[in-house]
Formats: structure tokens, sequence, C-alpha cells
């Protein structure tokens, strides 16, 4: 499937069919009143972003020969012209194998047995990139650095898709994914030495796609960093937010009665092992 859009939606659809009422795990709070909103709210924002998507034009020739390197941004412009079709399949293969990887911690015991309250935090991680990414390359038209190619095909060039160059989809779709599945092991297993690998696998993997899709001629500079920012950041930040406090210390109001019959009230700062 080439359309990294229609992909994502299609994961959420599989994901919500087997997110089930569980309860909150030990780790995570999960309320499905509000976080339903969310749901709702990412996918809604992602379908409106499809349709918004579908009403941008193509260019056409005359268009595409008044484009001019000069107008991309100084700090993106030496890759201006970039095309290889190669590159682009390559950065396919890490991009949809970067959605299992959550999945794949579901295969742990301790992990498998909060599987819902996991899926589901998946779930609002993909939703919140899906709507943020499907909203901008939908509303924003940039071209491509493939369109100042001339070794590039003139119907790639003139395709709409040819406008959608902010931002990258594939890195932060991908970001998401292996930042939230490092986090999920690290709050699971803190101690772990083989949290370290899940976090090189997050930083590198998205760098690694990203490279990819410069050489492919898909994206300049400043998309690859936007969109790894806005993933990493939200496939951080959905499981931070929920995680449960500390609630084994509990400070509560006291009123008692000591031996000669006198009355004091006070506060009891109370633990529970």
């Amino acid at each position: 499937m080439k359309n990294p859009k229609v992909a994502f939606l299609l994961l959420l659809v599989f994901i919500t069919m087997h997110v089930t009422g569980q309860k909150a795990s030990s780790i995570y709070e999960w309320n499905w009143r509000k976080d339903g909103i969310w749901l709702g709210t990412g996918m809604g924002a992602s379908i409106a972003g499809l349709l918004v998507g579908t009403q941008k034009t193509p260019y056409t020739e005359t268009e595409l020969n008044h484009l001019e390197r000069k107008d991309v941004l100084v700090l993106d412009r030496w890759a201006a012209g970039y095309y290889s079709e190669s590159a682009s399949v390559a950065s396919d293969y890490p991009f949809y194998a970067s959605f299992g990887v959550p999945f794949f911690l579901l295969l742990d015991n301790k992990v498998s047995k909060e599987s819902g309250t996991v899926i589901g935090l998946y779930l609002e991680s993909l939703s919140t990139t899906s709507a943020l990414f499907t909203l901008t390359a939908g509303l924003v038209d940039r071209p491509r650095p493939l369109v100042f190619s001339e070794d590039a095909p003139l119907d790639r060039r003139l395709r709409k898709t040819s406008k959608r160059s902010f931002y990258s989809g594939h890195v932060a779709a991908s970001a998401t994914a292996l930042f939230f599945a490092a986090k999920i092991y690290n709050d699971f297993y803190p101690n772990s030495p083989l949290r370290h690998y899940f976090w090189v696998a997050a930083f590198s993997v998205p760098a690694t796609i990203g490279y990819l899709r410069v050489k492919a001629g898909k994206h300049y500079l400043s998309d690859i960093v936007l969109g790894y920012a806005l993933g990493a950041l939200t496939g951080y930040l959905v499981p931070e937010l929920h995680k449960k406090t500390d609630n084994r210390f509990k400070l509560n109001g006291s009123t008692e009665m000591t031996a000669n019959g006198q009355l004091f009230t006070g506060l009891v700062l109370r633990y529970s092992f």
C-alpha cells in the first residue's frame, strides 16, 4: 500500500476492533469517556484531512515549468531535484515494519495482561499523529524535491501528491510507533538492559527512513525534522500522560482521642506496601 494516510486509517480501524473493556493497568490509567473523545477526535480529524487532500489539484506542465529552486527554503534547497525510486521503495520496509513493534511487546506475559490498555494507548498515539499529518498534508501545498528533477518521470511530477512534501508522514508514523514501544517497555521494565535497544531503534530507524525519503525526492530536511519531532513526542507523551501517580502515599485528615479523653485533629500520612 503506497498511501501512508490510508495505511494509518486501516490500522486504526483494525486496532479499534481489538480493544477490549479491560480495566486500567497498574501502570496506566484509561478513561473511556475522556479517551473516547480523544480517539474520536483523532480519527475524525484524520478522515477530514484525507477529504481535504482529495481536493488538491495536480500541477499543470505550465505551473511545473514556473517552479524555481530559489523559492525553496534556503536550508532545504540542496535537496531540490533529488529523485530515486529505489530509495522510495526501500523506505517503505522499515516504515511498515515499525507498526508491528508495539504488537511484538504483547508477546511478553507482563505486557499481555494489560493488552487492552496498551493497544488503546497505541491507537491514541497513531490517531493523534494521523490527524496532525493528514490535516497538514491536506492544507499545505509544498512541492516535493522530485518536481525539480529532470530524471523523475513527468507523470510522477504532475501527480497531486507532488504538492504534499510538508511534512513526512513516513517519519512521523515510524517515530510514533517506535518511541511508543520504547516508552512502554521502559515503563514495564525500567531496569532491564534490553530497554536500551528499544531506544536505539526509536532514535535510529525514523532517522534512516528520513534519509531515504530525502534521497527519494519525497521530502526536504525540514519535513523530516518536523515529522520526527512530532512523531517522537506523540509516541512518548501519550503513555506518559496516562501513567498512574504513585498512590501508595496517602495524606488524610484524622480525629483521635488521647488517653485522658481529649480530642485532637491532625493529618496522617499513610504508606501502603
